[in-house]
């Protein structure tokens, strides 16, 4: 079974309690997940820096992330295509993977048995905001990158502003104003579900 979770305009949640909803407890039968990051089939916007934000994104979760998985993953970084996640990026992932406009990551698992035996990570360089097209900063592809290996780790949104799993984030400063926002659009159960963003202001 293949689950599709993409970066979609937010809905507010009328109820104050927090949630921290699961595609499954524990989504992977073995430690550690091995990721291989493609630096080498790149778009040409891909700037060598985002390299290093998926290794502190793979760091933060090792680390304990946002304290809601039931176990502590482990990464092991390969040269090889062979392995658990893949993680690669494209110039506009509305254009080049057929997902919603202004999508700027997805995240697609394979399913057998209740377990993930395989998982695609694909994030954009950036996105238009209005009619320009704006390059994603460093801090925007960290966030992008968290939340969406927190998806490979079997999470699903939360509604808890704080964390890294709500569907709402922005970079305020000079190279990336671009807020992101994410929802489910289904159950885990589905086949599909799409996540997009566009650029707002900030509120605390």
């Amino acid at each position: 079974m293949l689950l599709l979770i993409v970066l979609i305009l937010p809905v507010t949640s009328a109820t104050s309690d927090y949630n921290y909803p699961k595609i499954f407890d524990h989504p992977w039968d073995h430690s550690p997940i091995t990721v291989y990051i493609d630096n080498k089939s790149v778009p040409p916007h891909y700037n060598p820096s985002y390299y290093i934000q998926i290794e502190k994104a793979l760091n933060y979760w090792e680390d304990g992330g946002n304290g809601k998985l039931n176990y502590t993953p482990a990464f092991k970084i390969v040269d090889s295509d062979n392995t658990d996640i893949i993680i690669r990026w494209v110039e506009n992932l509305g254009k080049n993977e057929s997902a919603p406009p202004k999508a700027s990551g997805s995240t697609i698992p394979q399913i057998e048995n209740g377990r993930f035996v395989h998982v695609d990570v694909v994030l954009g360089v950036g996105n238009y905001q209005g009619a320009k097209w704006i390059q994603y900063g460093d801090e925007t592809m960290l966030f992008i990158a968290e939340h969406e290996l927190g998806h490979a780790l079997g999470l699903e949104h939360s509604n808890d502003k704080q964390d890294i799993m709500y569907p709402t984030y922005e970079h305020i400063g000079n190279i990336s104003p671009f807020l992101l926002n994410q929802i489910a659009d289904g159950h885990p159960t589905l086949k599909g579900r799409v996540c997009k963003g566009r650029p707002l202001l900030f509120r605390e």
